[in-house]
């Protein structure tokens, strides 16, 4: 028999099984692809937060709606500060200015109608249009020297605080007016104020929460429904890809970056007419609640990967942790101890997961 004949013979080998030392063999390969998903390990977050509250309820504070309701009221203006870090974290950047915006915004809108007696319909777009300027001052110092983010948003930060304490004279803006004779004259709190600070539906739904949503559906609707939503995707994905494409990054960028003053603006009013006045430290703090909400959802810090929805969910995660540790009566100091920890967690389970 000839040698080619032998080898024709001799049955092939069959391939050695792969194994994949790090995948376990007993899991289904949908199950982990499942528990992949950003949105799966967002409500697992909140499911686990709602968990505790269940387990550490004194007095069964956690199963009655005031709680619930109380906990919408108070995340909605961290929630509307949210909304624009989305959109900036989303092109793969971050503002740390959101907060400083907020006082000098509140202060801005106490002062236009408390002390000068400007109308509601006057005084709202000035302000809108001065949180949005904010903004876009830290885009243009971003997209258009090539500042960092932080380096950018950190000058406007003090910048913008520094604005409220010039323009209050470090002061509260509230009803007592200073007269000439250093008496103090009390006016009248103008209906804006009572409007956005209302209860509606049997005051089960405060208006400042349908004013997050609001904002919520907005940014939803620009990220999912309009080309400038994918421009932001495609500008935190890959700048140059995207910039080599067509895609105007810097315009993007700047955007980006005025939507989330336009929000901080909006959340300023509404904190103004909440405290009923224009406090100059108002928002102390707030970009940190911002971040949180934001990365807890799940959308990555390095640009191109999350959206709104996620948004929202860790914005209920952060309401429902605040709410239970208030009611537990732990302190701030413990409480924003705890935030700083679960961000570096979230960091941290985006890249084991990336």
């Amino acid at each position: 028999m000839s040698n080619a004949n032998t080898i024709a013979t001799i049955p092939s080998a069959s391939p050695a099984p792969s194994f994949d030392a790090k995948r376990k063999p007993n899991a289904p390969i949908h199950l982990r692809k499942l528990a992949q998903q950003p949105w799966v390990r967002a409500l697992l977050a909140l499911v686990l937060i709602a968990a505790i509250g269940m387990i550490f309820n004194p007095g069964g504070i956690f199963y009655k709606w005031s709680t619930h309701r109380d906990m919408l009221r108070q995340v909605s203006v961290a929630g509307m500060l949210a909304c624009g870090m989305t959109l900036v974290i989303i092109t793969g950047g971050i503002d740390l200015a959101v907060g400083s915006v907020v006082g000098f915004t509140a202060v801005l809108f106490s002062l236009l109608t408390l002390h000068l007696g400007w109308p509601a319909a006057l005084a709202l777009p000035v302000c809108v249009l001065t949180g949005a300027a904010c903004g876009a001052l830290s885009g243009g110092l971003i997209a258009g020297f090539n500042i960092q983010p932080f380096i950018a948003t950190l000058a406007m930060m003090v910048f913008a605080r520094g604005l409220a304490k010039s323009i209050s004279g470090g002061q509260k803006i509230s009803t007592a007016v200073l007269q000439a004779d250093d008496s103090y004259k009390n006016i009248e709190l103008p209906a804006l104020f009572g409007t956005i600070d209302h209860r509606i539906l049997g005051e089960n739904i405060a208006v400042v929460t349908l004013v997050m949503l609001v904002c919520v559906l907005a940014c939803y609707v620009l990220l999912t429904k309009l080309r400038w939503g994918r421009y932001f995707y495609a500008t935190g994905g890959n700048e140059n890809a995207a910039r080599l494409s067509g895609v105007p990054t810097k315009a993007i960028k700047v955007w980006a970056y005025g939507l989330s003053g336009v929000f901080s603006a909006i959340a300023g009013i509404c904190q103004a007419a909440q405290e009923q006045q224009g406090d100059p430290e108002a928002g102390a703090g707030y970009e940190l609640t911002a971040i949180a909400m934001v990365v807890i959802g799940g959308t990555s810090l390095a640009g191109g990967r999350g959206g709104i929805a996620l948004t929202l969910i860790g914005a209920f995660t952060i309401g429902y942790l605040e709410k239970i540790l208030s009611i537990n009566a732990v302190g701030e100091s413990s409480r924003l101890m705890l935030t700083g920890l679960i961000i570096v967690a979230a960091v941290l389970l985006q890249r084991s997961k990336k």
